[in-house]
């Protein structure tokens, strides 16, 4: 992942300079071709769709496949909050900006691109917060050239051309800085560009955009795969033309011609037609014979190799294939772990770095509601990922029965994957505890009759 940097004192929020902007988006446009490519594997427009002289074009769209898996297993479920003090108005702020929605966006870019940005934001003519997902492809954060490398400013840009008016390439830039907001137009011409463009305040206490990292390189989960990708699409291609080839293969004749002496039968069909039609040829010469040229292929080599070239797809991308048989509904929890090492290993870094954007999130989300009057405390609270998977509860279940006494029922019940909120489920239960033992007490009678209150007797000595 190239990381954008400059001299923080060549940096001045009040006064950007659109020269070293244009530079910055001219780099980041060549370095988007490389992102944009990883997007087009995503959609299917792979390599093998270029090669005019292949006849059969088959694309096997393993990297849609592998970005769709890691991301839903990744984020598939949303992400919740705990902390050590009620945080509903929080987390409720942050239902309403559509944090879900974009969680996801988010996690499928970082399987596609190797990157994620998100943009917080208020509407217009509204007074709450927004989360949006950013492409890729045309957002870039820049940093300083310290060894904390902070964060300087963020572009989202797009070009604009008008080939009618035979103009210059234009771009819209919109730069957050770390307490404003520019959207300035940048000619794509080197020299210095005056600053026309006022500047708004965005009130979100640092810079609003958001980048998420796949991994510390930024690399796509299919990227590094791509050449295997081409392999078996070249392959499965060549496979579907062999037989198409089988099928149609040439008939050679030996000792005798294929035809009428009138040309055609009274049906009006030649000879050629008869024999594809009627699959028969009788009247041959005594020597003549007739046979196929066909081309011999080994088939079981052929399906070897596939195997081995698909097992190598999901090894080194390390997103095991789902519809495999060894994904069975009787596979233990155990197995099925060992099984998923690779993907829980390679999720576990996207966690960590995730986790990381998170918390600038939280920050801004608590800067902009302490605008408010509200204030909320981010420093405890601790992002909890739950991983999109088919749970044994029969096993589950054991578990907790095996374990009832010896570990407290809060940590028990917050392993069962239906309990969303485990202090209100241990209320509950406690509450039916107690109305058990008050139903038991009625039923035999116990508590109905209290003894009579002890009297001392007067005895007159």
């Amino acid at each position: 992942m190239y990381k954008f940097m400059m001299p923080a004192e060549s940096w001045d929020e009040l006064s950007p300079n659109k020269r070293a902007i244009r530079n910055l988006i001219c780099k980041h446009r060549i370095i988007a071709m490389r992102l944009a490519n990883n997007k087009k594997y995503y959609e299917g427009a792979h390599k093998i769709l270029d090669e005019e002289n292949r006849k059969n074009k088959l694309v096997c769209n393993h990297a849609k496949d592998i970005a769709d898996t890691a991301s839903s297993y990744f984020i598939g479920n949303p992400v919740s909050y705990k902390g050590p003090e009620d945080i509903k108005i929080l987390t409720d702020a942050l239902e309403q900006a559509g944090a879900d929605e974009t969680d996801g966006d988010n996690g499928l870019d970082l399987s596609i691109y190797g990157l994620a940005f998100e943009y917080c934001y208020v509407k217009q003519n509204e007074t709450e917060l927004t989360v949006k997902n950013l492409s890729a492809e045309n957002t870039f954060m820049v940093y300083d050239d310290s060894i904390e490398e902070n964060e300087l400013f963020a572009v989202y840009y797009s070009v604009r051309k008008d080939d009618a008016r035979n103009t210059k390439v234009t771009f819209a830039a919109t730069v957050l800085t770390a307490n404003y907001r520019y959207v300035l137009n940048i000619q794509d011409i080197d020299g210095p560009q005056a600053l026309l463009e006022e500047p708004e305040a965005h009130y979100m206490g640092e810079v609003p955009i958001i980048a998420y990292q796949n991994n510390k390189l930024g690399i796509g989960d299919y990227e590094l795969q791509i050449p295997l990708i081409d392999a078996y699409n070249a392959l499965m291609s060549d496979r579907i033309t062999d037989k198409e080839q089988f099928i149609d293969a040439i008939l050679a004749l030996y000792g005798f011609m294929l035809g009428d002496d009138d040309g055609k039968d009274s049906d009006g069909r030649t000879a050629a037609q008869r024999l594809k039609e009627d699959r028969i040829m009788d009247g041959l010469p005594e020597d003549a014979r007739a046979e196929y040229i066909t081309r011999t292929f080994d088939e079981s080599g052929v399906e070897i190799l596939r195997k081995a070239i698909e097992q190598d797809i999901h090894k080194f991308s390390h997103i095991p294939c789902m519809s495999d048989e060894n994904f069975g509904g009787n596979v233990s929890g155990v197995a099925m772990e060992f099984k998923l090492l690779g993907m829980e290993n390679i999720t576990k870094i996207k966690t960590r770095y995730y986790k990381k954007g998170l918390r600038k999130r939280l920050r801004i989300f608590a800067y902009f509601l302490s605008m408010k009057g509200i204030v909320v405390d981010v420093a405890g609270i601790t992002p909890t990922f739950t991983r999109a998977l088919p749970k044994n509860l029969l096993e589950i279940s054991q578990i907790i029965a095996n374990l009832w006494g010896k570990v407290s029922r809060k940590t028990l019940l917050s392993q069962i994957p239906f309990v969303d909120d485990v202090d209100a489920e241990l209320e509950a239960v406690e509450k039916e505890t107690e109305e058990a033992v008050k139903q038991q007490q009625a039923m035999f009678g116990l508590g109905s009759n209290p003894p009579p209150d002890d009297e001392d007797d007067d005895v007159d000595e």
